[in-house]
């Protein structure tokens, strides 16, 4: 799975979060195409962020930087750690929860 962005290692952090849990990146519904971050979306790209409708929840739209799973939106956001190989997610990323998915 490809991520694109300003990325920093193979775990899909990049330079604008960066921490230990910073292990996910998210398929924006705009352009199909992984991103660790709103951000890097916005740098990397000439168009806004479309965000996930609920009934769409059920899409494979987030990947486990750790251990490379694809996950469906609900799954990820009924979880706090990834439910492959149980690597911590960051708590504070729901803070921009409704920049990428419609709740």
């Amino acid at each position: 799975m490809e991520v694109y962005g300003a990325l920093v290692d193979g775990e899909t952090r990049c330079t604008h979060y960066h921490s230990e849990k910073d292990i996910i990146a998210i398929k924006f519904k705009c352009c199909n195409q992984y991103y660790p971050c709103y951000r890097c979306h916005n740098e990397f790209t000439d168009h806004g962020c479309e965000r996930w409708k609920r009934e769409e929840f059920g899409t494979k739209a987030v990947l486990c930087g750790h251990c490379k799973e694809e996950l469906t939106i609900r799954a990820y956001l009924d979880s706090t750690a990834c439910p492959s190989c149980h690597h911590p997610f960051n708590e504070k990323c729901a803070l921009h929860y409704h920049l990428y998915f419609d709740m």
